[in-house]
C-alpha cells in the first residue's frame, strides 16, 4: 500500500487553526497568570508597614494646651 505524503503546510501556524488556537489559549493563560502574580508581588512589596510615630503639636490636639 502506498502512503500519501502529507502537505507540510498543514503544520503551519497560519493554516492550522487547531494548533494556533491551542497555542494562543496557553499563551493567554500564561500572560494572565504572570500579570496576576506580578500584581500580587507588587502589592506585597509596597504593603503598609504600620503606623509611624508622629509628633503632634500640643496646640492642635482635641484639648489644646497653650503656653
Amino acid at each position: 500500500m502506498e502512503q500519501l505524503e502529507k502537505d507540510p503546510r498543514d503544520k503551519d501556524f497560519k493554516r492550522s487553526w487547531v494548533n494556533s488556537s491551542v497555542f494562543l489559549f496557553y499563551l493567554q493563560v500564561f500572560c494572565v497568570l504572570a500579570f496576576v502574580l506580578g500584581g500580587c508581588y507588587s502589592l506585597y512589596t509596597h504593603r503598609y508597614k504600620g503606623k509611624p510615630k508622629v509628633e503632634v503639636p500640643a496646640n492642635t490636639q482635641y484639648t489644646p494646651q497653650y503656653k
